[in-house]
């Protein structure tokens, strides 16, 4: 990755638009980025972040991204120029932004913005790629195959971590190393591990309880049976199924012999309930037989009390049976009787419903009015087609009427509208013209606007510059009073010391030793100091003075002639003019384009006014139309449809006769020719079933005679209905049934037998033959109880056992994986070095590491320092990412943390620049052309300040650039492309200078 062109505008202390071209900085292999505190040094590498990612790094992300400096409607954007994997794009991003409203007061928000474009050679031009955020990360991430922090930390190289990164514990050094080569993985088989570690184990537990379980409820199944007590053991504990088995064993074999116990009880209560039941049985016969006996006596007595009942019964009978002779004929004088009613009382409502004239007449007569009726109905049909198109013509009528008086509407509001349309059109049309001019005058006086605004802050700039060229040359009056004064100082102390020399040379003087100045090895009378002498010490202290009192002044010096420069420049461009006029002369251009742009704004509103009213002209012209070619062809229909509605009156007023309308004379005869023909037809019927009646009296008296009663009411009288006939029947049969089963009974020779033994005692067996029949049931119970208790065991016992040959598996598993979790997490005892998994694989990359940045560190430090990685362990701590130092000079390896402040600096950027190859090639070995360095070269002296900027120039040899962020003044005569960042009140500025400058 190369960069090639940053462009800035508004963002960080950058108030304006601001270009850096890193190809002519890059030129010279090393360049510096300097500036004093505050003025966006870091602010620039801030705006390469910002383009790529979209954010900038660490715990500047909260911020503001936009200069408080900048104008208010002027955009924050950054834009990128860069060649990435062989592809040279350009990536601009605007940040959301808040402006003033175009209308109105207040402010209003504009979105992010986001552009990336990629440049073809054959083309000669830039092509659009996306213009979505989610879109651009997407690429730039994977075409670098680095994350932001990757990035900030491998091509934004910051000192300071790395320097706390050779101080660091193993735990911090692994929370950095993680985050760079995305080690989470490993993490995450750790966790895998831990939690397959937790399943199991909860799975093994859960079977020991279920299998624990088991063992609870064979405890209940046996009751007192056994005295064993259950093995106290929990889930988890080894040998617990074991001692589940072996216990559950006891208890299986002493409930089957419990159940032979139980078996052969029940087979002697069985036998003895067996003897008892059999002499129950013979005393319960006893006392049948002779209750048969007594009860058969009792009913011969009932019988011979009855025996005259039964008699008037059998006569009942008889005559019953001669009376059936006569049943059909009586019932069929009944049935004609009914149907002879019936139809009296028909003929007696239909004859109700008829008029007058038809009362007295028969069938005959009436038929024939039912058919006169009917012929005079049928003869109405197309009276009735008549009548319903009279009512079709009026409703036709009503529809003309109605659609008139709409289309006279019409007619009325077309004909005011049309008389007012040139006066309409003509004042729309000065509406339009008006607002043109007013656009033209806007457009104007905004041409107007810009220079005015221009001159109006050059003039302000003018009058403030005005007042800092006087406080400045007052400064530098001051400053150069004071260094006089600071000279004067120190030339009169040089003299003064000057004079009493020979006091400090007399001081050094030794018996015997030659005098520095004449060369005598005698001091007979040696210079002694007066009070208040002058010595090296306070001549080099005024000295001081004077040489800083002297920069002072050079400083105030180019102050005052930037000041002067810019305010001659000002005034250049604000020229003479007043500031105040000025202002009023802008604020004139600001309200008259303002009330131009107002006027203006009402073009579209009349234009689109004008348009609907010509389509409403159109309108109401063909309404006005259309009305007028309706009226004229309703008069003609009108004429036609009152001819047809008179010739229809007259046809229709003979058919109605007396009725109000045709359908209610067609209502009135369809009424009497259903009255007539119900009466003719019940006058028929009537007269039939009074004939058929005279025919059924005649019949029931011949068959009453020959079934010798005297009259057929005689018959009826004896004749008995099926439910008397069967209850009588049914007395007959049962006393004949009655008297045969008493004789057989008092015949029996067992029962008379039985009769003459003494009473049977059959509550005594009974007692006997329950007291045998609960010994046998407690017998029964007690031997399923034994069944029940065994199966339920045998139960049980294969439960466990299937149990324990299911937890076999389950329990190597969870061994296994207990061995594998705390292998990896390095809490095992196998694991010497108790390293976890993570840890081992950030040791294999700070190895790497510390062999990148040997390379480096041993150029920078004359061969005598080397970086190597440790894994000892801390005390009883984990091991795994120590790093040490090993000093060629001693031969001794010691912690990094002993490195004097230039050695830490030096050490760390080796270990920079290692980490950033280990980390690129990790990457996907995304080639990067640009790096950053970030402070650190004050505490450096002169010789290892030679060998570290050896070593970064020695980049160039894999065409590499590297950027020096620093404030050491000394770097500005070392390294010649340089990149100034200059802060003043209106934002902060660079300034380049490239490569081939001296």
């Amino acid at each position: 990755m190369r960069l090639h062109r940053l462009h800035i505008t508004a963002f960080g202390p950058f108030g304006g638009a601001q270009e850096v071209d890193f190809d002519d900085l890059s030129t010279a292999g090393l360049f510096l980025l300097h500036g004093p505190t505050g003025a966006g040094k870091t602010s620039v590498l801030d705006a390469v972040c910002f383009a790529l990612y979209g954010s900038v790094p660490g715990a500047r992300q909260g911020g503001s991204l936009r200069s408080d400096h900048a104008l208010p409607d002027t955009r924050t954007e950054v834009t990128l120029e860069l060649t990435v994997s062989g592809r040279r794009l350009e990536i601009t991003r605007q940040p959301p932004f808040e402006r003033p409203k175009k209308r109105g007061t207040g402010t209003t928000t504009e979105k992010a913005q986001s552009w990336l474009r990629e440049y073809h050679a054959p083309a000669g031009s830039w092509k659009d790629l996306s213009r979505s955020h989610q879109e651009i990360g997407e690429e730039i991430t994977q075409l670098l195959g680095m994350s932001r922090e990757q990035f900030c930390q491998v091509v934004l190289l910051p000192q300071g971590d790395f320097a706390r990164f050779l101080r660091a514990d193993a735990e911090a050094r692994g929370r950095l190393l993680g985050r760079l080569f995305d080690t989470q993985r490993f993490a995450a088989v750790e966790q895998r591990l831990a939690e397959r570690r937790r399943t199991a184990e909860t799975r093994v537990r859960a079977g020991d309880a279920e299998l624990l379980a088991d063992a609870h409820r064979m405890q209940q199944a046996a009751g007192d049976l056994v005295e064993l007590p259950l093995p106290e053991l929990t889930p988890g504990d080894p040998g617990l199924a074991e001692a589940v088995l072996e216990w559950a064993a006891i208890n299986r074999s002493t409930a089957r012999e419990w159940f032979t116990i139980a078996h052969r009880a029940q087979a002697a209560t069985e036998s003895a309930q067996a003897a008892a039941a059999r002499v129950l049985e013979d005393v319960r016969e006893v006392a049948r037989l002779q209750r048969r006996f007594a009860e058969a006596g009792e009913r011969a007595a009932r019988l011979e009390e009855r025996s005259g009942a039964h008699r008037e019964a059998q006569a009942r009978m008889e005559r019953g049976r001669k009376a059936e002779a006569v049943a059909p004929a009586l019932g069929l004088r009944e049935a004609t009787e009914a149907e002879h009613r019936r139809a009296a009382d028909a003929e007696a409502r239909a004859r109700a419903q008829l008029s007058e004239a038809f009362a007295e007449a028969g069938a005959t007569g009436l038929a024939a009015a039912a058919r006169k009726a009917a012929e005079e109905l049928g003869g109405l049909e197309s009276a009735r087609r008549g009548e319903q198109r009279l009512t079709e013509l009026a409703t036709e009528r009503a529809a003309l009427d109605r659609q008139e008086r709409a289309d006279e509407d019409v007619l009325h509001d077309a004909e005011q509208w049309l008389s007012e349309w040139e006066t309409t059109r003509a004042g729309l049309q000065t509406r339009i013209e008006t607002a043109q001019e007013a656009a033209t005058r806007a457009e104007q006086l905004a041409v107007q606007r810009e220079p005015a605004q221009a001159r109006l802050g050059a003039a302000r700039l003018r009058d403030q510059l005005a007042g800092d060229t006087d406080k400045a040359h007052a400064r530098v009056l001051a400053a150069r009073e004071q260094a006089a004064d600071a000279r004067t100082h120190w030339l009169d102390l040089k003299e003064q010391r000057l004079k009493g020399i020979a006091a400090e040379l007399a001081a050094g003087l030794v018996d015997g030793e030659a005098c520095a100045v004449c060369g005598a090895t005698e001091h007979p009378a040696p210079a002694r100091k007066v009070d208040g002498h002058i010595d090296q010490r306070a001549e080099d202290a005024a000295l001081a003075a004077y040489q800083s009192a002297d920069e002072r002044r050079t400083e105030e010096e180019r102050r005052l002639g930037v000041v002067r420069e810019a305010l001659a420049a000002a005034t250049a461009e604000a020229g003479d003019t007043p500031t105040g006029r000025l202002a009023e002369l802008a604020e004139e251009l600001e309200e008259r384009h303002a009330e131009a742009r107002d006027a203006a704004s009402g073009l579209h509103p009349a234009a689109e006014a004008l348009r609907r009213a010509e389509h409403e002209h159109e309108r109401r012209l063909a309404a006005h139309q259309e009305a007028a070619v309706r009226g004229a062809s309703r008069s003609a229909r009108r004429d036609a449809l009152a001819q047809e509605t008179a010739t229809l009156e007259g046809e229709l007023s003979q058919a109605r006769g007396s009725a109000g309308s045709v359908a209610e004379r067609a209502a009135q005869l369809e009424r009497q020719v259903s009255t007539l023909t119900e009466a003719a037809d019940t006058a028929r019927v009537a007269a039939d079933t009074a004939q058929r009646l005279k025919d059924a009296d005649a019949r029931l008296a011949d068959a009453a005679f020959r079934a010798g009663f005297d009259t057929p009411q005689a018959a009826a009288a004896a004749l008995l209905d099926d439910v008397a006939h069967r209850e009588l029947q049914r007395r007959l049969d049962a006393w004949q049934q009655e008297e045969a089963t008493v004789r057989a009974v008092l015949a029996e020779a067992e029962t008379a037998a039985a009769a003459e033994q003494p009473p049977a005692d059959v509550r005594t067996a009974e007692q006997a033959a329950a007291v045998a029949v609960r010994r046998m049931r407690e017998a029964a119970s007690a031997r399923d109880a034994a069944a029940r208790r065994c199966t339920e065991l045998d139960r049980l016992s294969h439960r466990v056992t299937a149990s324990v040959r299911r937890l076999g598996p389950l329990r190597e598993e969870y061994e296994r994986v207990a061995r594998l979790a705390t292998l990896a997490a390095g809490t095992s005892a196998d694991n010497e070095r108790r390293m976890r998994l993570e840890s081992y694989v950030l040791a294999a990359r700070l190895e790497q590491v510390a062999a990148a940045a040997t390379a480096r560190l041993q150029r920078m430090s004359a061969g005598r320092y080397t970086l190597v990685h440790s894994d000892d362990r801390a005390g009883r701590g984990r091991s795994g990412l120590g790093l040490h130092v090993v000093d060629a000079w001693t031969g001794r390896e010691r912690d990094t943390a002993t490195l004097s402040g230039g050695e830490t600096f030096f050490a760390s950027l080796a270990l920079a620049l290692g980490l950033a190859d280990v980390v690129t090639d990790e990457a996907g070995g995304v080639r990067l052309d640009t790096l950053f360095i970030d402070e650190g070269f004050g505490s450096l002296d002169d010789q290892t300040l030679d060998e570290v900027l050896d070593v970064l120039d020695s980049l160039r040899e894999r065409d590499r650039s590297v950027g020096i962020v620093s404030h050491v003044a000394d770097l500005r005569r070392r390294i010649h492309a340089q990149l100034e960042v200059v802060k003043g009140r209106a934002g902060s500025v660079v300034r380049q200078r490239g490569g081939e400058g001296g």
